[in-house]
């Protein structure tokens, strides 16, 4: 089928290579997805009929990688852009349920885009020939379809990592996963035990971060909770409160949608409540109550991101998120400053946002007085950083230098004396005058035995 797609000047340059060289290329898998949807391609691939070594030979003048050489693969750089250029391949057989014990090279295209995920994956192009689309994935793309190219079991049970693509996909495009497909996915979830953490990590950023990531999250739960089962417990969990029209778990489901798409910010939304079940407790009236549950979650969330690898800064900043997510705000000021002292400008801010998604996945009982209060902390928080008000204890009018100079030489002492001091100020019990930021150090120095 012919089609008429838009080729960087670059991608053209390895495509035009090849072709005068005496072999076949094409563009193929996502970029040719994206290209048809109307969305600009990420990266370009491209597939060949030369072997890697004939690949090299015939760009020579270029800078080459040749890390996957052995799956058949050579990276070309052209204006400092790598671009990579892999040789038609059949796979081996999938013991680890993820690569292939071996690849044999061909000379056929479809053999070569008949190993590959989807259908909407599973086409290529070139100016000469136009769409290669052996198995209608430019059908599917036309009623947004996610199909496995041929057999959906012998595809997941080579890769089991393609069951999270799928979510993926269906997060990120809003593809509806075709039955068949679909049912495959749940019968064969078992399989992630195999891969890695890292891996589904990855992939499990790309579901969150996704604009249909609410459905998806909905109807693919228990696939979730086969690497994060922590969220189990949340799934039919109702909420017995005014504050809450929803079990714990379509809440959760709400509030990722809620907030902006990054990943830091929707994985806590995804981990905030689920600390909920362990910290239930139901008054006489019959109405729930979930005292604790940021402490009860942020441990599950540091054990569970562990356990996924990520980053230790995401997973401290994450913990932190939904340690302090429940804080009530309003105007009060000094609690405003505690919070920004404890746990930072930038994740205050985040903070604001976590409870905004939070309040608008409630119900609507007392939402707009939340939002309200919101808006105060919000904007008091701002005044505060305006105004340089003290909040930290590089903002006091006294420093270690200081104590030393007053005879205090203990280094934890003149810590532990600094941060009395801040929480002083904050309080307004005490000026953020250096003399009488001495008077009363001094005075806690001598008491200090009895305040620490």
């Amino acid at each position: 089928m012919y089609l008429n797609l838009i080729i960087p000047e670059n991608v053209r340059i390895i495509l035009n290579t090849l072709k005068d060289n005496g072999y076949d290329a094409y563009v193929v898998g996502g970029c040719v997805r994206d290209a048809i949807l109307g969305i600009e391609p990420k990266d370009w691939d491209i597939t060949t009929s030369a072997k890697p070594d004939e690949i090299k030979e015939c760009f020579k003048p270029y800078h080459i990688i040749s890390v996957g050489e052995q799956h058949g693969t050579i990276g070309v750089v052209i204006n400092k852009k790598v671009y990579e250029v892999t040789t038609y391949r059949i796979d081996g057989d999938y013991s680890d349920n993820r690569h292939p014990e071996s690849i044999t090279f061909t000379d056929n295209l479809e053999l070569d885009l008949s190993r590959r995920d989807f259908t909407v994956n599973a086409m290529a192009y070139n100016e000469d020939r136009g769409l290669v689309d052996p198995f209608n994935g430019e059908r599917d793309l036309k009623f947004m379809a996610l199909r496995c190219v041929g057999e959906p079991d012998k595809r997941f049970t080579e890769d089991a990592l393609r069951i999270l693509r799928a979510l993926r996909f269906a997060s990120v495009y809003n593809f509806s996963i075709e039955s068949n497909t679909a049912i495959s996915i749940i019968r064969n979830k078992k399989l992630l035990s195999n891969i890695s953490e890292e891996r589904i990590s990855s992939e499990l950023n790309g579901i969150v971060c996704g604009k249909y990531v609410n459905f998806v999250l909905r109807r693919y739960k228990d696939i979730i909770a086969v690497f994060l089962p922590e969220i189990v417990s949340t799934f039919d969990f109702a909420q017995n409160t005014p504050h809450h029209n929803k079990t714990v778990w379509r809440h959760i489901t709400a509030s990722v949608s809620n907030i902006e798409s990054d990943t830091l910010l929707r994985i806590v939304m995804l981990l905030h409540d689920i600390g909920k079940p362990l910290a239930l407790r139901t008054d006489k009236k019959g109405i729930d109550h979930f005292k604790g549950h940021n402490h009860f979650g942020a441990v599950l969330a540091k054990t569970a991101l562990q356990r996924l690898k990520y980053p230790t800064k995401f997973i401290e900043d994450a913990v932190t998120l939904i340690e302090y997510h429940d804080v009530r705000f309003s105007d009060n000021r000094k609690q405003i400053k505690h919070v920004i002292n404890k746990i930072g400008e930038e994740n205050f801010r985040r903070l604001l946002k976590v409870q905004n998604a939070d309040i608008l996945a409630q119900s609507k009982y007392m939402r707009e007085a939340k939002l309200n209060n919101l808006d105060l902390a919000k904007n008091i928080f701002e005044e505060i950083l305006q105004n340089n008000e003290c909040y930290k204890i590089r903002d006091l009018k006294i420093n270690g230098s200081d104590l030393i100079h007053l005879g205090i030489t203990d280094g934890k002492t003149i810590g532990n004396i600094l941060e009395i001091l801040l929480d002083s100020v904050i309080d307004e019990t005490i000026e953020n005058d250096s003399v009488a930021l001495k008077k009363k150090a001094f005075e806690l120095y001598k008491e200090y035995d009895k305040i620490i």
